[in-house]
């Protein structure tokens, strides 16, 4: 089996798709990274949702003739989905549907606690409330997509505030790692039992309490809500 076949994780015969054509003519590269960014964020939606069920297989051209796309788009998303763990290439066949038990979970869950409640305790000492302050929009868009019952829309809203408090560091490296740390955890929970809206309210509302403690300073209760916040028993990824 040549490498590019193993890479695209099929080698079936690409079905007639509609293409994915630019109304006019332009530069190749943004046009390519935009149809692979509108892919990958379906594609997470559709994770999340549990659309795409943990331990199916799903061929490329099948992904692609279901969004309207060419095979090229999906391929890299799909790859760059594997990268996050959340699903793993089946050669000659396609992409896997990662499944995880609850031992992985928990793993997840002591790792993400061992690099970031110790961050979040060291910024709360070094940060003055005003820089706590300017994560309400962040926290307010997790509230509001819990509002909504949108688990898909809370992921996002999830990483994009817990991304934002890492990258307080200063550190690139922990920001990345915990952030991946963070879509392996809502990977791992895609296609499970679905959280009601007062679950989702119930986690979103922790982002709130924590930046509420922080801007008071009040730096064992801010301790204390990072560590539930992220541990297997209580979060819903």
């Amino acid at each position: 089996m040549s490498e590019e076949a193993a890479m695209e994780g099929t080698a079936e015969q690409q079905p007639r798709a509609r293409a994915w054509v630019p109304a006019q003519p332009g530069p190749a590269a943004p046009r390519r990274h935009s149809v692979r960014a509108q892919v990958l964020a379906a594609l997470r939606r559709a994770l999340v949702d549990g659309e795409l069920a943990p331990g199916e297989v799903y061929s490329g051209p099948a992904l692609a003739e279901r969004y309207g796309v060419s095979a090229t788009p999906v391929r890299e998303a799909m790859q760059q989905l594997a990268g996050e763990g959340a699903v793993e290439v089946v050669p000659n066949r396609g992409f896997r549907i990662a499944q995880r038990s609850s031992r992985d979970l928990a793993e997840l869950a002591e790792v993400r606690t061992m690099l970031e409640v110790p961050a979040i305790v060291r910024l709360a000492r070094a940060l003055p409330p005003e820089r706590w302050e300017e994560l309400r929009p962040l926290a307010a868009a997790g509230v509001a997509a819990a509002a909504r019952g949108d688990r898909a829309g809370y992921a996002e809203a999830d990483h994009a505030f817990h991304q934002a408090v890492m990258s307080l560091t200063g550190n690139r490296r922990l920001t990345e790692v915990t952030g991946d740390l963070l879509r392996r955890a809502q990977w791992s929970a895609a296609g499970g039992t679905r959280l009601r809206t007062a679950e989702l309210l119930a986690d979103a509302s922790e982002h709130t309490a924590l930046l509420d403690a922080l801007i008071a300073q009040e730096y064992a209760v801010a301790e204390r809500i990072a560590r539930e916040h992220v541990s297997v028993a209580r979060h819903p990824h």
